[in-house]
C-alpha cells in the first residue's frame, strides 16, 4: 500500500539511520548509511570523526557534482505484513565544516545549526560533535510503501 507523503515523512523522521544514495556526474551510484536530523522538510547530516577512507568522501564529491539525492529508511520483519519503507528525494548542498571556527554571539565557538540538531538527536554527537562538512538536503518529495496500513 502506498504511503501518503505525510505518513512517509513521519516514519522517515522517526528512524535512527537512513541510506543515502548519490550519483557522480557520470551516473555512478554510491550508497552509504548516514545519521541525520530534520528541520521541517530539510534534512542534514555531517561528516563525523569516525575513520573514513580518503580526505574527500565519495558522498561529498558526488553531491558537489550532482546535487540530486535520495534517502531511504525501512523496516524489515520476518512477518512480511509488517514491512515498510519511506523515501526522501531532494536537492543537497555541501556546506561549511560543522565547526566553523570563530565565536558565536553567545561567547562560545561557532557551531553549524545542523550540529545542534544532530547533537539533540544523537547522544554520541553530544559527546563528540562532528567537525567535517555539513550537508543540507531540501526534500522535494516524500514517498513510501507499507504491506499493511
Amino acid at each position: 500500500m502506498k504511503l501518503s507523503p505525510a505518513e512517509a515523512r513521519r516514519r522517515f523522521l522517526a528512524a535512527p539511520v537512513a541510506r543515502l544514495a548519490t550519483a557522480s556526474a557520470d551516473g555512478r551510484p554510491h550508497l552509504v548509511p548516514v545519521t541525520f536530523a530534520a528541520d521541517g522538510d530539510t534534512l542534514c547530516f555531517a561528516v563525523d570523526r569516525k575513520s573514513k577512507s580518503g580526505a574527500e568522501l565519495r558522498r561529498i564529491a558526488n553531491i558537489r557534482e550532482n546535487p540530486r539525492v535520495a534517502l531511504l529508511v525501512d523496516h524489515y520483519d520476518d512477518d512480511w505484513t509488517a514491512l515498510w519503507w519511506a523515501r526522501a528525494d531532494g536537492e543537497a548542498r555541501v556546506g561549511a565544516p560543522a565547526a566553523r571556527g570563530g565565536d558565536d554571539p553567545g561567547g562560545g565557538p561557532a557551531v553549524h545549526p545542523a550540529v545542534r540538531l544532530l547533537t539533540a538527536k544523537y547522544p554520541q554527537y553530544a559527546r563528540q560533535p562532528p567537525t567535517g562538512p555539513v550537508v543540507v538536503i531540501r526534500v522535494t518529495r516524500w514517498s513510501g510503501w507499507s504491506y499493511a496500513g
